[in-house]
């Protein structure tokens, strides 16, 4: 019954980001983003795949530092291919990364032999660690404009929205950290009732006492604790973040030029940030979100070019970093699940 839900959630939101893309297109105008498409340079579009899968690279290794620093290693491939799953995780599922990673979590265990907490507190501090460089490059761009150009009508939205997602996250870590013991009692006593309730409706399932639920949360704190007092690790996982955040970019910059336009870095060093932003809408990884805030950036950043050119753009953009993690990382998240 649990499992006929969370497929009902995500095929709706499948069909609310179809429905969203197609009004997008309908809007634009589907002719004219099919004639810039087929203007695009294959050699240009070999490359962009290239960059998408080094970009995931970066990524999978950053994870793999952060196994270590919890005492769980795993080979680079092994790292990149689990990353991958994760990645398909945070893809088919509602709220981006919010709604993927408890399932980010379990492919990790399972791909490490690790307990379940260690999974997700590996998962959600390269998700953290993926914050501050993206957070750095966005105000490198904005700065950039800021000293050469004159700001158009979305880049202060722009501005103020990632100033205002990075003090909201750093401040919201900071008092989570800070009183984690109390979350931990209040976390418990709300959903141990909750999971009991839940448990006498299902046959063969028996629901965890409230001590074996707190031990399991002090686990997580702990192995999280252990990330943050390594900074080595923390400093290599970092740079492996920041490449991948380059390669999201490059990306997005190389699928404009296969269409005939070269960009200022700092168009996409913004929009990159600012369009996973938007992957906390409720639809499959933030399927629609993405697309559109990365359109409106780049449309509100640049002359000369089409609406219908840059919609083809993130089109070709969103093909290269959603839809190869998405094949790739679901094979091996139906293997690591059938382990």
């Amino acid at each position: 019954m649990v499992e006929s839900g969370r497929l009902r959630t995500t095929a709706l939101g499948f069909l609310g980001a179809v429905a969203a893309f197609a009004v997008a297109i309908w809007v634009i105008g589907p002719h004219e983003i099919y004639g810039a498409l087929v203007m695009s340079r294959p050699a240009i579009l070999v490359a962009i795949v290239g960059v998408a899968a080094c970009w995931l690279t970066a990524w999978g290794l950053s994870l793999r530092t952060v196994l270590d620093a919890l005492d769980a290693p795993v080979p680079a491939s092994t790292a990149v291919l689990v990353f991958a799953s994760a990645t398909f995780a945070n893809n088919v599922t509602p709220f981006g990364q919010a709604g993927g990673e408890p399932v980010s979590a379990l492919l990790i265990s399972r791909a490490s032999d690790r307990e379940y907490e260690t999974g997700l507190a590996a998962i959600a501090s390269v998700d953290a660690l993926n914050f501050v460089p993206s957070i750095g490059l966005a105000l490198v761009g904005l700065g950039y404009f800021a000293t050469t150009l004159t700001f158009g009508a979305d880049l202060p939205l722009a501005a103020g929205a990632v100033v205002a997602f990075a003090a909201v996250l750093v401040v919201g870590a900071v008092l989570g950290w800070r009183y984690r013991y109390r979350i931990e009692h209040g976390v418990v006593a709300t959903l141990a009732p909750l999971i009991q309730r839940a448990a006498a409706a299902l046959p063969r399932v028996s629901p965890p006492e409230p001590d074996a639920l707190e031990a399991r949360i002090e686990a997580f704190f702990a192995a999280v604790e252990r990330v943050a007092t390594s900074p080595r690790k923390l400093a290599l996982a970092l740079l492996f973040s920041t490449v991948g955040w380059v390669g999201l970019a490059t990306s997005l910059w190389l699928s404009l030029y296969a269409l005939g336009y070269t960009v200022p870095l700092a168009v996409v060093l913004v929009a990159i940030p600012a369009g996973a932003m938007a992957s906390i809408t409720p639809l499959p990884g933030g399927l629609g979100g993405v697309a559109a805030v990365l359109g409106a950036l780049v449309d509100g950043t640049t002359v000369g070019i089409s609406v219908a050119t840059i919609a083809a753009a993130v089109l070709i953009h969103r093909g290269a970093t959603y839809v190869l993690p998405t094949m790739v990382g679901g094979g091996v998240a139906a293997v690591l699940v059938d382990r």
